[in-house]
């Protein structure tokens, strides 16, 4: 990175130099790593103009609507490619040849198994549990199974431990699924993609032979890849922070399923899909519109707007299209679908929402996607967590790569200034 250079003069002292870095793509950001060492630190309130860390992963342009994985445009990515090889560039920074694609689902399959004591800490929660707290508690256990054969600073292990995540999530996210539903777990099949393993885990009937629906197969592939990695969001931050002080990763993996969980950050899908029920019809968008412009009204339009993008989300315009083609195959209700375009239609061309910039997100189709999908909303999240797995484990296994150190962010202090302590306890 070329290096230039920028002036900092508080309060007439001599001027601080900070060097100013510039990435392959994106902002010049400036080097502010000395201003400890002057007495001073950044004020940032959600790191919103703050780079926590250097990453060759991921790319987004808000202003332009654009987001790159290793450099490849998520269209390309979503229409021409399946969620593993996806899940190899992010991982390994190029797309795969024949052979390489082979090994790496060879030793998915090979993984995908899990320790039968999770199975049995999974039948001791509540089957009315969110599947999140399932899902949660599933994956930081994976540390006290895989606690005494690993060795994170080695990267033979790093690479295994990103197989039996990826291989193993599928698993427990359609365990939580059958569990809570009251029905009998099912086991992988290595006769299937890895999204055809999903539908097969989550919906088959033991006595019968399940048959993939293809139409179904490659949406859910498609959702995958369009949410399997983001940058440096709240999840992927909160991994990278967990991992910095050299936790265990499957720890790391239960913190980041924690964070996702929020109705800010995951669960804005299942909030999404709610709004649309709520609203219920066409006649009903001007009553909520309203409701939505009243700052005293607590109501809240969800599925529009982004906290990077100031532009159409570019995972939005494939979702959409992959939206119309799985309602038409199912020829499902459409009701939602239709409200949902009514309301797109008015993002796009109400003035209110063109000057906040407020375009539709990937949350505002995908939920009605696994709706159709069969698949419930309390799920939405968990098949969340599932595609940014992989996105968690390559900034995990990068941050690795590049040389750990551990987050210290620091604070402004608002408290007291140093008193005295008289106790008014003591007689």
């Amino acid at each position: 990175m070329d290096k230039k250079k920028a002036i900092l003069a508080i309060d007439g002292k001599d001027p601080i130099e900070l060097n100013i870095l510039r990435g392959s793509l994106g902002c010049q950001e400036l080097d502010i790593r000395t201003l400890g060492a002057q007495g001073y630190f950044a004020f940032d309130p959600g790191f919103t103009s703050t780079a926590s860390c250097q990453s060759s992963i991921t790319y987004i342009d808000g202003d332009k609507g654009v987001l790159l994985y290793r450099g490849f445009p998520i269209d390309q990515l979503a229409l021409n490619s399946n969620y593993l090889e996806v899940c190899y560039i992010l991982l390994y920074g190029e797309a795969p040849n024949v052979k390489q694609f082979h090994d790496f689902k060879i030793s998915l399959t090979h993984n995908s198994l899990l320790h039968e004591q999770i199975y049995n800490l999974l039948r001791c929660f509540c089957r009315h549990a969110h599947p999140m707290a399932m899902l949660c508690g599933m994956t930081g256990a994976l540390a006290a199974i895989y606690h005494d054969s690993m060795d994170v600073h080695r990267k033979s292990h790093r690479d295994l431990i990103a197989i039996r995540l990826l291989a193993q999530m599928p698993t427990m996210v359609s365990m939580c699924y059958r569990y809570a539903t009251g029905k009998p777990f099912v086991y992988p099949c290595h006769d299937f993609s890895y999204s055809g393993n999903i539908l097969y885990m989550m919906f088959s009937d033991p006595s019968e032979t399940y048959v993939i629906n293809p139409i179904l197969e490659r949406a859910l592939d498609c959702i995958l890849i369009l949410h399997a990695d983001h940058e440096q969001n709240a999840s992927t931050s909160t991994i990278r922070t967990a991992g910095s002080s050299g936790a265990n990763p499957f720890s790391c993996i239960s913190a980041a399923v924690a964070s996702l969980w929020g109705p800010s950050h995951g669960g804005a899908n299942e909030a999404c899909l709610l709004m649309l029920e709520e609203i219920g019809t066409i006649e009903n968008i001007p009553v909520f519109l309203r409701r939505a412009k009243d700052k005293n009204d607590p109501f809240r339009l969800m599925g529009f707007g982004h906290r990077v993008y100031k532009n159409y989300d570019p995972r939005a315009m494939v979702m959409r299209e992959v939206c119309h083609e799985v309602l038409n195959h199912l020829e499902v209700k459409k009701d939602l679908m239709e409200v949902a375009m009514e309301l797109e239609y008015i993002a796009l061309h109400d003035s209110y929402f063109i000057e906040r910039k407020l375009y539709p997100n990937i949350d505002f189709y995908s939920g009605i996607i696994l709706k159709a999908m069969g698949i419930p909303s309390s799920m939405f999240t968990a098949i969340f967590a599932m595609a940014r797995t992989v996105g968690w484990i390559a900034h995990w296994k990068e941050m690795y790569d590049e040389g750990i150190k551990i987050s210290r962010p620091r604070q402004l202090y608002t408290g007291y200034t140093q008193r005295n302590f008289n106790s008014k306890i003591t007689s």
